[in-house]
């Protein structure tokens, strides 16, 4: 079922990011670098392996993980996280923990278009993509 999510994806819309960045503490200069950079993901798998690549002018970041297995991830702010990324039905959820918090991101996919939900502390960001 990952094979769905399997692209190379281009953000076209992001809503509510800027309040998801400021609850999870992300300072000021990286956030207002956040709102404009544009990432391009590319979800590849070879395997049983999940690769995701997040390919912007900012940052680069990439994680490779096996379904439901934790693995250590240095997120694109540097907070150093466990975490596990699993299938729900056709959404594909990727959890993080760190410091007895947790965020979780939800894609999946609508009208050829990849919907990653994100939420915090009640604090949500929806971001779209579209095949680039």
């Amino acid at each position: 079922m990952v094979d769905a999510f399997c692209a190379t994806w281009k953000l076209i819309d992001s809503q509510n990011f800027d309040e998801y960045m400021k609850a999870l503490g992300v300072g000021f200069a990286t956030r207002q670098v956040g709102n404009v950079t544009k990432p391009t993901v590319v979800i590849g798998q070879e395997g049983d392996k999940v690769t995701v690549k997040t390919l912007s002018t900012f940052k680069n970041t990439e994680i490779s993980f096996k379904l439901e297995e934790e693995f250590d991830e240095t997120t694109a702010d540097d907070r150093n996280v466990k975490s596990t990324v699993s299938l729900d039905g056709d959404k594909l959820v990727h959890v993080q923990k760190w410091d007895g918090k947790e965020t979780k991101f939800v894609r999946e996919i609508k009208d050829d278009k990849m919907i990653m939900t994100l939420t915090f502390e009640g604090i949500q960001a929806v971001r779209t993509y579209e095949k680039a």
